[in-house]
């Protein structure tokens, strides 16, 4: 199965100022050995070229992505995805494709940490929401979105630093900790 891309599409780099966040941060937890994380390559097969101008023109998604980020911490798998909104008081769902979902779904039951990170671009807030959670608020809700409340009530808030940027890795720890009381 194969997904056409269109290159000059507006939605090109939407996204890009929590991928770069996250990118800086996982830059820091390498450098100091705190954790392994990594943004995942999408697998792209390119089929035209401008050599001249040194652009790929054409190309098509090998496969559907999974989620963005993986890697270890403490010995635990980690798996999560960086979503954006322009909305000041929802998160679409729809901004979660299917497959997301049902990968969300398998690194659950395989018991991977896994979680979306959200940034409410309007309102310069960012949110961990669990793979649990999000799961939960699915299957339990016809609503077409999570509202802002949701968040701020079930949800970790994340801030902005200097360094790390965007210090997610202290919310895993809460994570471990939510996993480990499960398992006694």
């Amino acid at each position: 199965m194969s997904y056409k891309i269109n290159f000059n599409s507006t939605y090109a780099n939407r996204g890009m100022g929590l991928e770069n966040d996250i990118n800086e941060t996982n830059k820091y937890y390498l450098t100091y050995d705190i954790a392994l994380i990594y943004k995942k390559p999408t697998p792209i097969r390119i089929t035209k070229t401008n050599y001249k101008d040194m652009r790929i023109t054409d190309g098509f998604f090998e496969t559907q992505s999974t989620l963005d980020y993986n890697g270890v911490y403490k010995g635990y798998y980690i798996e999560f995805d960086a979503k954006e909104t322009n909305s000041s008081t929802s998160f679409p769902i729809s901004n979660i494709h299917e497959h997301q979902l049902a990968y969300i779904r398998k690194v659950i039951k395989h018991q991977g940490i896994v979680f979306l990170i959200v940034r409410f671009n309007n309102l310069h807030k960012d949110f961990i929401i669990p793979g649990n959670n999000l799961i939960n608020y699915i299957d339990n809700n016809d609503r077409k979105s999570i509202p802002l409340d949701y968040f701020e009530n079930n949800c970790y808030k994340l801030d902005i630093k200097y360094a790390p940027r965007l210090d997610y890795i202290k919310i895993v720890d809460k994570l471990i900790e939510d996993i480990n009381k499960w398992h006694q």
